[in-house]
């Protein structure tokens, strides 16, 4: 009895043990299986350290593991950190130094950045934003106090500047408004009253006279009614006419065109016929040319020797005769 008893609490530890194990193997499994690393760089990492909280959308999603100075480059710090497997970091989210609240420690916070962006890798780096510190905050607030001040010195000028010429057309105003003025415009304002009662019965009578006109213009468009009736039939009957001619003027603008072309082809070949036979044509004309010349060398030669169509020998020149006294 005692042994069985052994038995069964031997294998009840064996059993505890086992469990045990298994549980821790699986928990150890999972806790490391469920993390993914990333590395960010910051150039001022105020407040963040070993177990500061990492934020991805205002959600915690991890820790920070290490900070410490780059060693490529010391003027910026170099985190790491770890994120649960399966958070959407994508090539547009950015880690900035933030915080939950005012009063809550600083975290590393991620935005989502974007759908549409490529996924980063566990290893990868985030693109990182500075967030500005307090000094910065203030410099610009005193930068920005001192802008106001000058820019306030320049209002007031500008105010006052205002204020002189508002001043100006009010005195203006108050001249354009005095007593003189208003009996001037009550003058104006009577004679535009007498003139329009002066004119009252002219109007009536433009008035008749338009009427009149129009009633005239209705009567002579009623008159032309039958002459347009009449010029719409001529245009129609010359419609018809220019359909009726138009096929046989395009047939003989065709042979027109036609002749046109042959024409062209018959001069383009007369041309080919005369610079083919330009030389001879010339040597032709080389030969008229000499002829020509030798006509007219023959011309004036029977103009100056007539006789030379009978003789061949010049004959001598008469003697003039002489005297019986002479020697």
């Amino acid at each position: 009895m005692k042994s069985f008893e052994a038995k069964v609490g031997a294998f009840v530890v064996v059993c505890a043990f086992i469990l045990g194990a298994t549980i821790y193997f699986v928990s150890l499994e999972r806790f490391n299986g469920a993390h993914a690393p990333y590395t960010t760089f910051l150039r001022n990492a105020a407040g963040i350290e070993p177990g500061t909280a990492v934020l991805f959308g205002g959600i915690t999603v991890g820790k920070v593991d290490e900070v410490k100075p780059d060693r490529t480059d010391p003027t910026r710090i170099e985190i790491s950190l770890e994120v649960k497997q399966g958070t959407p970091l994508n090539s547009q989210s950015v880690a900035e130094v933030g915080a939950v609240s005012l009063m809550s420690p600083p975290a590393l916070t991620i935005s989502t950045g974007s759908n549409a962006a490529r996924r980063l890798p566990p290893g990868s780096i985030i693109p990182s934003e500075e967030t500005p510190t307090l000094d910065e905050l203030q410099h610009k607030v005193a930068t920005l106090a001192d802008t106001a001040q000058s820019t306030l010195v320049q209002v007031n000028g500008n105010l006052n500047n205002i204020s002189g010429d508002a001043r100006i057309l009010l005195a203006n105003l108050n001249d354009l408004t005095g007593r003189t003025n208003r009996s001037h415009v009550n003058h104006i304002l009577t004679n535009t009253d007498t003139m329009v009662a002066q004119l009252n019965p002219r109007l009536d009578q433009i008035s008749d006279q338009a009427l009149q006109l129009t009633r005239e213009a209705n009567k002579l468009v009623a008159k032309m009614e039958p002459t347009v009736d009449n010029l719409n039939t001529t245009v129609g009957n010359a419609n018809q006419t220019i359909t009726a001619i138009r096929q046989p003027t395009q047939a003989d603008l065709v042979e027109l065109q036609k002749t046109l072309s042959d024409t062209r082809s018959l001069i383009s070949d007369l041309q080919g016929v005369v610079e083919t036979n330009a030389e001879s044509t010339h040597y032709t004309i080389e030969n008229l040319r000499m002829a020509t010349d030798n006509l007219n060398d023959l011309t004036e030669s029977l103009k100056e020797r007539p006789w030379s169509l009978v003789r061949i020998k010049q004959p001598k020149d008469r003697q003039v005769p002489k005297r019986e006294g002479d020697q």
